[in-house]
């Protein structure tokens, strides 16, 4: 019998963490023994970048474009502690749906048989979570990702971003698709912001699987090209990184979301705005800020 392959999609607003908190999940849970692949999903095509000493590398899309047929071994790369890397690439500029490389990519893969040849343990997606488009949603309309995990922020837009992937993953559950395995809290450095977060997720049905703080060690590794894991493998910021990666090769229990509707993500962010607004003015205390 194959080996069961777990495959999990990491969903988040664009300039929120996702692609590095992603590629530092990918190599922690490669240091723990497991053979993974990232799959970048963004059309930046920077995904891995950090696992591959700041390079970037051909995309599915690319390849396409320059043969009319693919062998999906040529679009697979060995980055840090042997970690396959792949980029699924995007459109030319103002040409055709950004979530197309994602849609070929995958069918690529799967026709080939590419993850059962490689004997993998892991494919983490790493996708855009700004719009759940037809491309963006595949690995969870497909179910395709087993579990998703979405990178949030306190600031209103991610929380925004985060709940739309919520509806997203509460329309296509009923038809196989993936289901949630919690929120990723990311810059978490004051505690109004875990206090934001916390209550989001009791009012979304969900929970957080791990609080990451901003850190100056990520910037460093980065600006080397190289991941947390990598450049500064005993750093706190590391540990975290590997209490989130044993936490989600543990992870067995995801759900349906409930996601809030307009209105009341509206009314609920208005709220902590004013709560916000009281803490800052000295009115209340951040422990006295639960909404």
């Amino acid at each position: 019998m194959p080996k069961k392959i777990k495959q999990i999609a990491i969903y988040g607003k664009g300039g929120i963490g996702k692609s590095t908190t992603t590629s530092n999940l990918t190599a922690a849970l490669s240091t723990q023994g497991y053979k993974v692949m990232q799959f970048g999903c963004d059309p930046k095509s920077d995904s891995t970048n950090t696992l591959r000493g700041g390079t970037y590398i051909p995309t599915v899309l690319d390849t396409l474009r320059e043969k009319s047929a693919v062998n999906a071994h040529d679009v697979i790369f060995k980055g840090f502690n042997g970690v396959y890397c792949v980029e699924a690439g995007g459109p030319a500029p103002g040409v055709g749906c950004a979530g197309r490389g994602i849609i070929t990519a995958v069918e690529l893969f799967k026709q080939q048989r590419i993850f059962e040849e490689l004997e993998l343990d892991f494919v983490i997606y790493d996708v855009l979570g700004d719009v759940v488009c037809g491309g963006f949603a595949v690995p969870i309309r497909e179910g395709i990702a087993e579990h998703v995990f979405t990178v949030s922020s306190a600031d209103f837009m991610a929380v925004y971003a985060a709940n739309n992937l919520f509806k997203g993953i509460q329309k296509y559950s009923n038809s196989g698709g993936a289901l949630l395995g919690g929120v990723i809290a990311n810059s978490i450095n004051q505690p109004y912001s875990k206090e934001i977060i916390d209550d989001f997720v009791e009012k979304t049905n969900t929970q957080v699987i791990q609080y990451v703080p901003r850190s100056v060690t990520v910037t460093q590794s980065e600006l080397q090209g190289k991941t947390t894991i990598e450049a500064a493998p005993n750093s706190e910021q590391a540990k975290i990184y590997k209490s989130l990666a044993q936490k989600i090769a543990e992870h067995t229990d995801s759900k349906v979301p409930s996601p809030m509707g307009v209105a009341e993500l509206k009314e609920w962010a208005s709220r902590w705005g004013d709560q916000l607004l009281a803490m800052e003015t000295g009115l209340i205390t951040s422990n006295a800020a639960g909404i």
